[in-house]
């Protein structure tokens, strides 16, 4: 005979400690359902949860349903569930009091774990209070959410990308490398002569906030990016004279918590690939006027590499505490 559970909550956001619940729950059934209990203006938002515990826990049923019934209330939680589960389940497991007479009323069993937090010392309030100080206790795609992101643009031969390395190798985290750099060693490799489509920008952009995201997942609570696609933007204009609404709009919603600005003030490097020695300035005027417009949080960053270094760790230890 199956053995059906249940787990409601508000998972606000999924930890180890919910982890540790869910996983002892499918140990004792044959299928198991989440429920997950959501609020408008949470954030992270429900659905959001919801995804992220569908990848922690792929064998596991989650249903996301809007949080409208009092806390205290057990006999119309045991109600709502009977009527969204569509049956009685066999048992409930939670960590707290409540599942008692939650269960009684649906008749079921109830089991409650790790009550005092001391398999997994950790709760949804303290991680939303302090992420980065409970970052051992949240799995990849959560961390990839809470993050500390650092985007790092400028123009042509300004230290962007040795900067970049060298954040990422003071703060022990990984950094994204610019994909655009990438694509145009590739599309340049038997001319130099090929024309800039607008498509390809939107190439470029997509796959530059596809990358970015999968090494926030492993990051070290910061993320250092060599670009993003609102540079992409500016380098779209640089090269079509004009704007793109597909690469502005994907980098619209992106967030970041600081960009670095890299002053152009330093002389030019030719490398065998860049070209934009005669417009610097005007890419360096463009970024500032472009950060501003948009309302992004940045700093400019200048003097030797040394000098940018320490000034852009003076500006981020104040983001990771």
């Amino acid at each position: 005979m199956t053995r059906r559970g249940v787990i409601v909550g508000k998972f606000y956001p999924p930890h180890r400690g919910h982890k540790y619940l869910i996983d002892t729950g499918r140990s004792q059934v044959d299928h198991l359902t989440v429920i997950l209990c959501w609020k408008p203006g949470e954030n992270p938002p429900g659905e959001l949860r919801a995804g992220w515990l569908r990848e922690i826990h792929p064998d596991v049923e989650v249903i996301a349903i809007k949080d409208t019934l009092p806390d205290d209330d057990s006999r119309a939680w045991a109600e709502n569930t009977i009527k969204i589960l569509g049956y009685v389940p066999d048992v409930v497991f939670t960590s707290e009091d409540y599942g008692y007479p939650y269960a009684a009323f649906m008749g079921c069993e109830h089991v409650q774990v790790d009550k005092a937090r001391q398999a997994v010392p950790v709760s949804g309030t303290a991680v939303r209070a302090s992420p980065l100080k409970n970052w051992d206790f949240i799995e990849p795609c959560v961390r990839a959410f809470y993050a500390k992101r650092v985007c790092l643009v400028g123009a042509e031969s300004t230290g962007k990308t040795t900067l970049a390395a060298a954040l990422a190798e003071h703060y022990r985290t990984n950094w994204v490398t610019e994909y655009g750099r990438e694509y145009c060693e590739i599309k340049f490799r038997e001319s130099a002569d090929v024309p800039w489509e607008s498509r390809e920008f939107e190439t470029i952009a997509r796959e530059q906030c596809r990358r970015e995201d999968a090494a926030a997942r492993e990051s070290n609570r910061l993320l250092v990016c060599d670009t993003d696609a609102f540079a992409t933007s500016i380098w779209h204009r640089r090269y079509l004279e004009k704007r793109s609404p597909a690469v502005e709009a994907l980098a619209a919603p992106r967030r970041y918590d600081l960009y670095l600005l890299t002053d152009a003030a330093i002389p030019f490097v030719q490398d065998g690939t860049r070209d934009g020695e005669h417009i610097r300035e005007w890419m360096h005027q463009t970024f500032v006027e472009e950060l501003e417009a948009t309302g992004r949080p940045y700093k400019i960053v200048s003097g030797s590499p040394e000098e940018r270094l320490r000034q852009s760790i003076a500006l981020i230890d104040p983001l990771l505490q």
